[in-house]
């Protein structure tokens, strides 16, 4: 194995280019792992969720190898640790046969061997994950890169059957779905399973090292976080009532724009900044009040509102203020700040960069700049994976089920702090048994979409005084 191997293709290039077709291209440069036939120390993949997102963390899985973790959750680089080795995709499933057979042609034109996904362990349909779940062993990895309201009720089948997890963001839609959640979590460690979760900012060495300098004082007491996901929307047009409106409703043009599936635009979006934010002060809010709205004439018929502004409130009296916008042609922006007594800092920038530093004074000024963390030489997107597949093959804990869980409930009370007009507490939040879609187990092809659209295709949108979500 190369003991310099070159810096790996970012996560988001990934994407970009298995959208067009391109992915031989995408993983020019990146050192895999060989698979030797009758290796007995590969760890296996199931894809569950063709899209992009989990296209693109297959190649992060299968470029992992050669590290080791630090004390301090971090990792390095080290080819001849013994941490790596190789990683083969040997199933896939999915609920179109479009998006199945992209997936594989794309990924196989990319990886060649890596992928061994034949059309007998290709499958398709809303109980396509356990087929493909059951096509694993103890040790291998179940990838469960789906709508978030399927993610708790895929967990917790990996984990009856014993195989270790990869899940995206977010994790569930609903009070309800995050109880689930935290109790297949609590199974898995039990079983001593390895649970990884697409939160990737917790494993960016820059923020890493920008947060042991909180840690150390350096910023004083923190008072405020400034989190800001603001761009030019996602609207959707009229359900035509021509195609399967549950199947619509799940297919890929609609990734945030239904409550139930995907918990919605703000929390698809802002998930990551919010884990930020708990991170940062290394606790949970005790309260969420937030305002939120459209604009006028909006023709969104989506279940979104299309500005969120949410203020959280620590035990300490602290704040986070978490800004979502979604509206063309008004300013964007896409960062997190923080102001401890001492100093301000950037935690992190434009599409998760790692722009992580200190400044002088409060004055967030590129020209005021005291301190930038270290250069980043994994991405993220990379290094979660890292951990994941090194603490399988040393058999170290690692479960973030539970950190990713919480932090998708306090984006949740946020969310249902605007929608409801309310002002939503954490034992609230953690009390609440609430459902959107209360069979989502059981949804098939035939089943009827959790949310119907009216007489001109448009569906409910949250009323504050009105709406319940906890």
């Amino acid at each position: 194995m190369n003991q310099n191997p070159p810096p790996l293709t970012s996560r988001r290039e990934f994407l970009k280019d298995t959208g067009r077709l391109a992915a031989a291209s995408a993983l020019a440069g990146v050192v895999l792992p060989h698979v030797h036939a009758g290796e007995d120390n590969t760890i296996r993949l199931a894809l569950i969720g063709c899209g992009g997102r989990g296209s693109g963390a297959v190649a992060n899985a299968m470029s992992a190898g050669g590290l080791v973790l630090g004390d301090d959750g971090g990792t390095k680089r080290a080819a001849l640790s013994g941490a790596g080795g190789p990683v083969k995709l040997i199933a896939m499933a999915d609920l179109r046969q479009d998006r199945l057979d992209q997936s594989h042609a794309t990924l196989k034109q990319a990886l060649g061997d890596l992928i061994d996904a034949p059309p007998e362990r290709r499958f398709l349909g809303f109980d396509a994950y356990r087929h493909a779940i059951d096509c694993l062993r103890p040790g291998d990895v179940a990838m469960l890169t789906t709508h978030a309201a399927f993610r708790a009720p895929h967990l917790e089948y990996a984990v009856q059957k014993g195989v270790n997890v990869f899940m995206e963001k977010d994790f569930a839609p609903d009070p309800g779905g995050i109880k689930r959640m935290l109790r297949a979590g609590e199974a898995a460690e039990k079983k001593n399973l390895k649970i990884g979760a697409g939160l990737m900012a917790r494993h960016s060495s820059a923020r890493q090292a920008l947060i042991q300098k909180i840690r150390e004082g350096a910023m004083g007491d923190i008072q405020l976080i400034r989190a800001y996901r603001m761009d030019s929307g996602y609207q959707m047009g009229p359900f035509s009532r021509s195609e399967n409106e549950l199947l619509w409703q799940l297919s890929p043009g609609h990734p945030y724009q239904f409550l139930w599936s995907s918990g919605g635009v703000f929390i698809e979006l802002m998930i990551h900044q919010i884990d930020e934010c708990f991170w940062i002060k290394d606790s949970l809010p005790v309260s969420a009040h937030g305002v939120g709205g459209r604009f006028a004439g909006s023709t969104d018929c989506s279940q979104n509102l299309d500005s969120y502004s949410i203020e959280y409130t620590f035990a300490d009296g602290a704040k986070a203020l978490v800004t979502g916008r979604y509206i063309p042609n008004c300013f964007t922006d896409f960062a997190t700040f923080v102001q401890g007594t001492k100093c301000a800092a950037k935690f992190s920038g434009n599409i998760h960069a790692p722009t992580s530093w200190l400044y002088k004074d409060q004055r967030t000024e590129q020209s005021n700049i005291a301190w930038k963390a270290p250069k980043e030489t994994v991405n993220p997107w990379q290094a979660e994976w890292d951990v994941l597949l090194s603490a399988i093959r040393n058999n170290q804990p690692h479960n973030e089920a539970r950190r990713a869980a919480l932090s998708n409930l306090g984006a949740i009370m946020g969310r249902a702090a605007v929608h409801t007009g309310k002002i939503i507490t954490w034992e609230e939040a953690m009390a609440s048994d609430f459902q959107f879609c209360a069979n989502v187990d059981e949804l098939t092809e035939k089943s009827p979409a959790p949310v119907q659209a009216d007489a001109q295709g448009r569906y409910p949108a949250p009323i504050p005084g009105k709406t319940v979500e906890i």
